[in-house]
């Protein structure tokens, strides 16, 4: 496998396994699923486009259009994360507290029709500003990082 896949590929590992110290700083316990769970902080979307691109500046410069279409493609990824996929996680939030309320209008005890027959829909999906612009900081590290340990072959 070529060293840049390697290297988002890594960069992208690193960041979900942050999200399990970093969520357990936030809730107080230790839940190994946040290492499989999408959005929180960091973002490993944009870390591995981040290292992606910065990987391919290091080794074969900005001004060629490896780069180009790395950090093209990498916007629009971070712009997708925190835009779009947020954007549909708010939505999922209030679609489970309508179903909360109607049930509560029904006269049942809200969530226990979910409990019985279905999952409320994921609500963490996309990511915040600042999961982004942390993401995007360990992608610059770590492809930095991998070019100076490996790239220089």
């Amino acid at each position: 496998m070529n060293k840049e896949i390697m290297t988002a590929i890594t960069s992208i590992g690193i960041a979900q396994f942050l999200k399990v110290p970093l969520s357990e700083r936030r809730n107080g316990k230790l839940h190994w699923g946040s290492f499989f769970e999408s959005g929180g902080m960091p973002s490993s979307h944009s870390a591995g486009v981040t290292s992606l691109a910065t990987y391919i500046a290091h080794k074969k410069g900005v001004k060629t259009v490896d780069f180009a279409l790395a950090a093209v493609f990498g916007l629009i990824v971070m712009y997708d994360a925190q835009g779009i996929r947020r954007q549909a996680g708010e939505l999922t939030l209030k679609v489970n507290d309508l179903d909360e309320e109607v049930e509560e209008l029904a006269g049942k005890n809200p969530g226990s029709y979910h409990e019985k027959n279905e999952k409320r829909l994921k609500e963490m999906l996309g990511h915040q500003p600042e999961e982004v612009l942390a993401g995007a900081l360990l992608g610059v590290a770590t492809g930095s990082i991998s070019y100076w340990l490996t790239g220089r072959n």
